[in-house]
């Protein structure tokens, strides 16, 4: 697996359990984030028992789904990820600069950088089409394969050229790259069908030295073209490379060239201006000093100490502490915290000196740590801990193993769905068994204004795009219980937004009692509306009151907090 560093020999203090965890979510990652509990064991060559306790710590710290017999990653783990973007810098810096450029050509644009002899992506801004971009933030490729690759490979040393040799050696047709289709045995160009084998990386890494672009013609797969320049930081070194992304169908590598080259080296002036001039970093956790001294818990993602200590006393040898303690490590790191020293570290996490030492010689061993005299920092390497196949999540799918649970326990129907001009629009939903029940699948729309679901959405509306809403919208009672004129259902609207739910009773149908409350993303903004319906003779409205709408609250709570950590370098789409 490209995952999986090349490792040294094992130094006498490395935790074993920490690394038998993160080799079950690299197999993970590497299968597209789900693999049955049978399939992980032989991935690994783990003890199925070991596996069965590493999947319950990794369920218990929310980073893991246990469904039947199969695992599948979950959003908190991308925390860990989370952690080495935030305090690299560069996706919050540069990224709303790479989404205007994409939004200006019309092309995917993305940021990638160095990892080995690899490059790894840290920010995607594509665009929507047939054929369009389907790589993932945290995706590892090959550097000869890639635009960006001769740009980072003009600073490599011999060493790393070696170990390039001896990668290409092995794996000639790159399978320890999941993230790239099997290498060709003959590599062509785009211009035409008689041109020989691709030109030789060394010579592309020399050509990029002296012009200070790369092209990628196709050696990705058929159809794909890019061109590549690299970010400098303030010191001259190139912090990350910005690639324009584009198709065969609308351009040639050598009209990729000729029309985005300037556009895209405007772009690279803008960025590092940025990175000379950027915004103060988040400040330093309470009572941490420059040197990373005496620092408390963060505002992190991750678990820490005392939380791992209690889960292992409560849950006993099901419980892989020494897994939760080195996640814990990793994502003390974040903005304003790029670099730790061990007494940091020691103290951000709760762990004792030792602990987090020897936490850290593994991680360092595994290649998710570097060290710098005594500060540590996070490699992009981390990235691989399931981030590319959870980065490409949507809304829906994030919500519904929420929205199964809430079912279970109330045993209705649950529906998630986004607003879609004057209608609701479903994008996930869980319908119970019963032999009468609502009847509605993923894809249906309704009027917003007449169902639970669309007034909450309706409510978070600015003022303007309201008074649009009403003015413009057909408010034709459904049934004699549908509340209608835009007077009337306007102060209803100011009314749900005060209490933070709506509840319909018949107005949508006749016997159809369904409450909703919203879901925000990490801005604030309301984005879905999810809500329970059934019946009206299964509940009376106290009860819909005092028994559905508290749980409902909860999981919306949940799917809001899977939504924040997912969202916050990733874009997450409704559906």
């Amino acid at each position: 697996m490209s995952t999986m560093p090349t490792l040294s020999t094992e130094p006498a203090e490395a935790v074993a359990p920490l690394m038998r965890g993160i080799d079950v979510l690299l197999r993970l990652t590497d299968a597209g984030g789900t693999l049955s509990l049978s399939e992980l064991a032989r991935a690994t060559g783990l003890a199925r028992s070991t596996v069965d306790r590493i999947c319950a710590t990794l369920a218990h710290m929310g980073c893991l789904r246990l469904d039947g017999r199969d695992a599948m990653l979950a959003p908190p783990l991308m925390a860990v990820g989370n952690a080495y973007l935030g305090a690299l810098r560069l996706p919050a810096l540069l990224g709303p600069r790479a989404e205007r450029l994409a939004d200006e050509l019309d092309e995917s644009v993305s940021l990638a950088v160095p990892d080995g002899d690899g490059i790894r992506f840290i920010h995607q801004a594509t665009r929507r089409r047939a054929m369009s971009l389907s790589f993932r933030i945290g995706d590892l490729l090959p550097a000869e394969r890639t635009a960006p690759g001769p740009l980072f490979a003009g600073a490599w040393d011999e060493d790393m050229w070696e170990r390039w040799r001896a990668r290409r050696a092995a794996d000639p047709e790159d399978h320890g790259f999941p993230a790239v289709p099997p290498r060709q045995e003959a590599e062509r160009g785009s211009d035409s069908e008689q041109e020989p084998l691709a030109e030789p990386f060394e010579e592309r890494v020399a050509r990029a030295g002296s012009t200070g672009w790369a092209l990628d013609d196709q050696l990705i797969e058929p159809g794909l073209v890019a061109l590549a320049v690299p970010v400098r930081g303030p010191g001259g070194d190139v912090a990350c490379v910005a690639s324009v992304v584009s198709h065969t169908s609308r351009h040639t590598a050598a009209s990729l060239r000729e029309t985005m080259l300037g556009r895209l080296r405007n772009a690279v002036t803008e960025m590092e201006e940025a990175l000379r001039d950027p915004a103060p970093a988040a400040p330093a956790p309470t009572g941490q000093d420059a040197e990373g001294q005496d620092a408390e818990r963060p505002d992190a993602e991750g678990p820490d100490a005392a939380w791992a200590a209690e889960a292992k006393q409560r849950l006993g040898r099901d419980f892989v502490e020494s897994l939760a303690r080195g996640l814990a490590v990793l994502t003390v790191f974040g903005p304003g915290r790029a670099e730790l020293n061990l007494t940091g570290i020691a103290a951000a996490t709760g762990l004792a000196r030792a602990t987090a030492r020897r936490a850290l010689i593994t991680l360092e061993h595994l290649g998710y740590v570097a060290s710098r005299g005594r500060e540590f920092r996070l490699t992009p390497r981390v990235l691989a801990l399931g981030f590319p196949p959870l980065s490409h999540l949507t809304l829906a799918e994030i919500a519904t193993p929420h929205l199964r649970a809430l079912s279970a326990q109330l045993h209705d129907s649950v529906s998630l769905t986004v607003l879609d001009g004057d209608d609701i629009r479903y994008t996930a939903r869980v319908a119970t068994s019963r032999v009468m029940s609502v009847n509605i699948s993923v894809g249906t729309r309704f009027p917003a204004f007449a169902t639970s679901m669309g007034r909450v959405l309706l409510a978070d509306l600015a003022p303007a795009e309201r008074a649009a809403f009403l003015a413009r919208a057909d408010l034709t009672p459904l049934t004699p219980r549908t509340v209608t004129g835009a007077d009337r259902l306007g102060a209803l609207l100011d009314d749900v937004r005060q209490q933070g739910h709506a509840l319909v009773d018949g107005e949508l149908e006749e016997g159809l009692r369904s409450v909703a409350v919203p879901v925000h993303d990490l801005a604030g903004q309301v984005v879905a509306a999810v809500n329970v319906a059934s019946h009206s003779s299964r509940r009376d409205l106290a009860r819909v009151m005092a028994e559905v709408l508290p749980a409902l609250l909860a999981t919306a709570a949940r799917i809001e907090a899977d939504l924040h950590v997912a969202g916050r370098f990733a874009r997450i789409p409704a559906a």
